[in-house]
């Protein structure tokens, strides 16, 4: 039985681009992609919110390079992003009756070495921020929204990468830093000058990533070797909790990719039923599983023909919506509507759940680490 992966294999398509090709808004209002006609890619806003989704394509004067990255803005422009030599320029687009109008508002330059890249759209939609990562060190940069173009808002030691939002101000943002040989979750809080502290850590010696964070009811999912040194797994536990994080059996599966990429929002108190939507890639292809953590067992639905494999989203009724893009419908949301939560005793055979605390640690008797540390949720509540 293979160990479940967190990040998605590449397909080998000749025209893929390797970076940001599809993103959503938080709240699932709009979203960006990098579409193909032909040999020629370019941006392209998604409406999402109205009776129908629909395409608004947005070129620029000469067609973009394949690893442009674009990000949707809340009020329906597109953030993009272009590598020019070393100079990395963020421009925002907008529709202008047949044409695209475009607002430079700005570039970081940076050494060779440094990679930058667009994190997640973050709540609100009003900002945009983008990682600079070189060999020893990681910068956060505000890129869109400030008062005067791209400002550095944070830096810390190490190579960070992910980005996940921990709160609906869009204030504090989880990245998974490695340093000294292991990876661990540090939260960087925007609102104090990003004051970086420590967010996740199951064992001082396991690798411990954070994936996804559901700011309403506090779930989280977690890639962790803590529970099999070694071998990454999928794991789950509640933000500010003082229980180890579980690393459901259910969730490894015999020669598949797994990638979680949506969590069911509005189930304030219940982050056990809480549905968590997963891209699935095995040797028939990709489709996607739902898995609740009061569950034992992954749903796997088919996904829509064209999907835009691992992104989608969920709405507070259960409705899991995913985008897809075909010859006949280029702008396209299946919603798919799995059962509720039913929660199933344990039987013999069935693989369990595992705690996060290693032999070592039960064995000292020490008090256990808190995985997932309160300290800098309680940032958000005071703040």
């Amino acid at each position: 039985m293979t160990a479940c992966a967190i990040e998605s294999p590449s397909t080998g398509a000749e025209h893929e681009a390797p970076t940001t090709r599809y993103a959503i808004t938080a709240d699932g209002a709009y979203a960006a992609r990098l579409a193909l006609d032909g040999e020629s890619w370019f941006p392209e806003r998604w409406t999402l919110d109205g009776p129908e989704p629909y395409a608004v394509p947005l070129p620029g004067g000469q067609p973009e390079e394949p690893g442009t990255e674009v990000h949707p803005m809340g009020d329906g422009r597109v953030l993009i992003h272009r590598l020019v030599e070393r100079r990395h320029a963020f421009s925002l687009l907008y529709p202008t009756g047949p044409g695209t109008g475009e607002l430079q508002v700005g570039a970081i330059e940076c050494e060779s070495d440094t990679y930058v890249t667009l994190l997640p759209p973050a709540p609100g939609g009003e900002r945009a921020y983008a990682l600079a990562v070189c060999e020893t060190s990681t910068a956060v940069w505000l890129v869109a929204g400030g008062a005067a173009g791209p400002e550095r808002v944070a830096g810390m030691p190490g190579r960070c990468s992910g980005g996940v939002w921990l709160d609906p101000a869009g204030r504090m943002l989880a990245l998974d830093r490695e340093l000294g040989g292991r990876t661990k979750t540090v939260v960087v809080d925007l609102g104090r000058d990003g004051e970086v502290s420590p967010l996740l850590q199951i064992t001082p010696g396991s690798d411990d990533r954070l994936l996804l964070a559901d700011p309403d009811s506090g779930l989280v999912v977690i890639s962790s070797d803590a529970a099999s040194p070694g071998q990454e797994r999928l794991g789950w536990g509640v933000l500010g909790g003082t229980l180890p994080v579980r690393f459901p059996g259910a969730l490894r599966l015999p020669d598949c990719v797994v990638t979680p990429f949506a969590i069911q929002p509005g189930q304030v108190l219940t982050p056990e039923n809480c549905a968590v939507a997963l891209r699935v890639d095995g040797p028939l292809g990709t489709w996607v599983g739902t898995w609740r953590p009061a569950e034992r067992r992954v749903r796997h639905l088919p996904a829509p023909e064209g999907w835009l494999a691992g992104s989608g989203l969920w709405t507070a009724e259960g409705v899991l919506r995913l985008p897809y893009a075909t010859a006949q419908t280029p702008c396209g949301v299946a919603e798919l509507n799995p059962p509720g939560a039913e929660p199933e005793p344990a039987t013999a055979g069935e693989p369990a759940e595992e705690s996060a605390e290693a032999p070592d640690l039960e064995e000292s008797r020490t008090p256990r680490p808190v995985p997932l540390r309160e300290a800098p949720l309680g940032k958000v509540a005071a703040g």
